[in-house]
């Protein structure tokens, strides 16, 4: 596959950078508002979600669909993007596969189409190596215990030292997985914050915390927020980087695309503030 000559001449772009964006089905996926909302105005964002009829967020799906995100990268370097972002972690570990086979995966598919393409669970990996983190604890919010698992098994295959993690139910915000789910990945604004000591109480010598997923907390006036717009006040509050799952595929995207993003943030973003 050729990428259409036309998009190597600016003249036929809409924006100078051009980002697309996928996420899992059956989700209306606040990633390319998020990143949009930060990102200068010579970025142009992009979204496609997968085509699964009757998904119920399995890992066997997700498995079973893998090739779609192949299609995603296809069909958005024929629309010109500069760059793509695949939103949700677990698609790295549905499989059984490790860090090193996605890498290959994500390297191959970026040749073909010749278009960079991150996914959300490698960048988790990939800022952590950047950053030289090597002791981190997994905040795994509301994820499946099976999940929750699979992003421990994959960090690990990095020989990156995960050494605590647990999800809603393990720190004792919710009695069942049950009632996680009922939230639909929105969650009370204390949540975030409150969630994240927890976690450092019961690791408190790690590198940095790892989020996955995109959860999302209720803000004062009842919109839900995710980490990216937290992590600076999380940060100075239990003094340890923050590296969720948005944040680090967000920051990834913005070095492929080599521009920084706007406003305050925490560590990881503002890491390229200055050096862009």
């Amino acid at each position: 596959m050729t990428k259409p000559e036309k998009w190597s001449d600016p003249a036929h772009k809409l924006f100078p950078h051009q980002v697309g964006f996928t996420a899992p089905p059956m989700d209306f996926d606040g990633a390319p508002s998020d990143f949009l909302r930060i990102a200068p105005e010579t970025v142009g964002v992009h979204g496609r979600l997968l085509h699964v009829p009757g998904y119920a967020h399995e890992l066997g799906q997700r498995a079973d669909n893998f090739h779609l995100l192949e299609e995603v990268v296809h069909t958005m370097s024929n629309s010109g993007a500069d760059v793509v972002g695949q939103v949700g972690t677990n698609w790295v570990h549905a499989n059984g596969t490790d860090v090193h086979d996605i890498r290959a995966f994500v390297a191959e598919v970026s040749e073909r189409y010749e278009t960079p393409f991150h996914m959300a669970g490698l960048t988790l990996v990939e800022a952590c190596e950047a950053h030289g983190y090597e002791r981190v604890a997994l905040n795994s919010v509301y994820f499946w215990p099976d999940w929750r698992d699979g992003v421990v098994r994959f960090l690990r295959s990095a020989d990156i030292d995960v050494v605590w993690y647990g999800n809603f139910v393990d720190q004792g915000w919710y009695e069942t997985q049950q009632e996680v789910n009922d939230h639909t990945w929105i969650f009370p604004a204390e949540l975030a914050l409150d969630s994240m000591r927890h976690t450092i109480e019961q690791a408190p010598d790690v590198d940095a915390v790892l989020v996955n997923g995109m959860s999302n907390y209720r803000d004062a006036v009842g919109l839900p927020q995710r980490l990216v717009s937290l992590a600076a006040d999380i940060e100075a509050d239990i003094e340890k980087p923050v590296l969720a799952a948005d944040i680090t595929l967000y920051w990834q995207i913005f070095r492929t695309l080599g521009v920084a993003p706007l406003g305050r943030h925490g560590s990881l973003l503002t890491s390229l503030q200055g050096s862009m």
